[in-house]
């Protein structure tokens, strides 16, 4: 279960376990709408999970400079002080390539340390991926646009690059006042789902759950028949959040060039381990840290629950972590000869606790899941496959618009924020026919 929803508000970061993104307030306003105000646990900006984050460098916990005296001053692992990193930004050019990956476009502004350290590890915690393959105009648009616009990315974000218009209620307003960081609900996040599930049947909507779409085909009229195994229904258009890849094997014979393009948006699997301690306490006090890939491929991160959310803690209370493992390493471990099981994942997870955390004594409670395939990866180009994408469905008038975690955002907030938008889209077309 996903336990808790970082708000972005600062610029970096949210589960997964920093993360930035354009749309920050999209999931606070459905919570809203859905009347689950009450139930929100926050982490507002002078709490330990808010203000400190970690990198696990060298077998040692270092946290993240933050605040000007923290950038004026050396703060390991990084050899010198982040002020000459940003003073180095400030002077470079502008970037001439229409995309580059993040580690380059990091290393070309920023310098080395923090392409291989810092972008390395966030890549690797909000993607599950690697920075010398992922896209920065696709997976932190912000900063390419800030580029592009103002030539320095610093600058850019001070001005305001990319900022589009945000939501307001009284959550909302509530949660800027008192900087909001994090964010969860007493039940958990999967009680936000089952208070939208409702919502919609409250008002007629049919939900069909545990029935696979088997194809789908273009009838002579214009509409789709959606193939459901046993049985089938007809729309006159669908909205698609699936995975892109998956798809790009339902579509018919007439949208081949779609489909090879979705056919090209790869994901991959990640292990989520939850440990459980008694009686046992944390070396620091944070959010949690991320791991560099020079440090260890298989351990992306561990986020500190029980800091942020000590709510969720139980009777008697335990100490609560989440350990994340895999995503683009995940298939070295197969290719090593690992049999990707539930045990191993455990085993990994420990033994990073213990070594990372210093959580010797074995955990009292372990759940572990393998979502498989479960983050997009927006490599180079990724941008150039959405267009080609557009393009297609606009010049064959195709009654289907792309939504989900496969094209412009990977984090809860996106998807509900991309939902957003492809309803609106369909309703404005459906206006206008």
């Amino acid at each position: 279960m996903v336990r808790s929803l970082n708000l972005d508000l600062e610029g970096l970061g949210r589960l997964e376990p920093w993360e930035p993104g354009p749309c920050s307030w999209a999931c606070g306003e459905q919570v809203s709408e859905l009347g689950l105000e009450s139930e929100v646990l926050p982490v507002r900006g002078d709490h330990p999970a808010a203000q400190n984050r970690f990198l696990y460098v060298g077998g040692t916990l270092h946290p993240l400079p933050s605040g000007l005296r923290g950038l004026l001053r050396p703060s390991p692992p990084f050899s010198k002080p982040l002020f000459w990193a940003g003073l180095r930004e400030l002077l470079k050019p502008r970037g001439k390539e229409p995309d580059e990956t993040v580690h380059s476009f990091a290393q070309r502004r920023l310098g080395p340390e923090v392409a291989s350290l810092a972008m390395d590890s966030l890549c690797r915690g909000v993607f599950a991926g690697n920075s010398r393959e992922l896209s920065i105009r696709s997976c932190f648009p912000s900063l390419f646009q800030a580029e592009q616009t103002h030539r320095s990315i610093l600058l850019g974000l001070l001005l305001g690059a990319g900022q589009s218009p945000q939501p307001d209620s009284s959550l909302i307003r509530q949660a800027r006042a008192e900087r909001w960081s994090q964010w969860s609900l007493r039940g958990g996040l999967e009680v936000l789902p089952q208070a939208l599930h409702n919502h919609l049947a409250s008002k007629g909507v049919t939900v069909l759950s545990g029935q696979p779409v088997c194809g789908l085909s273009l009838q002579p009229e214009g509409r789709w028949k959606v193939s459901l195994g046993d049985s089938s229904l007809e729309a006159d258009h669908i909205i698609s959040a699936i995975p892109a890849s998956e798809l790009s094997k339902l579509l018919p014979a007439e949208a081949a060039p779609l489909a090879r393009i979705l056919s090209t948006i790869k994901a991959v699997s990640v292990a989520v381990v939850n440990l459980q301690y008694r009686g046992a306490c944390l070396p620091v006090q944070g959010f949690g840290h991320l791991v560099p890939s020079s440090e260890d491929p298989t351990v992306l991160g561990i986020v500190y629950d029980s800091v942020a959310f000590p709510e969720q803690d139980g009777n008697p209370p335990s100490l609560r972590v989440t350990v994340m493992l895999g995503g683009y390493w995940l298939q070295k471990l197969k290719a090593a000869g690992h049999q990707l099981s539930p045990e191993l994942f455990q085993q990994q997870a420990q033994e990073a606790a213990a070594t990372q955390l210093g959580l010797k004594e074995p955990p009292s409670h372990c759940l572990v899941h393998l979502h498989k395939n479960c983050i997009p990866q927006y490599t180079i180009g990724h941008w150039q496959k959405l267009d080609s994408a557009m393009q297609f469905l606009t010049a064959q008038r195709l009654p289907l618009t792309l939504a989900g975690a496969s094209y412009e955002g990977v984090a809860v907030n996106d998807c509900i924020e991309s939902g957003r938008q492809a309803a609106v889209a369909v309703l404005g077309t459906e206006s206008n026919s």
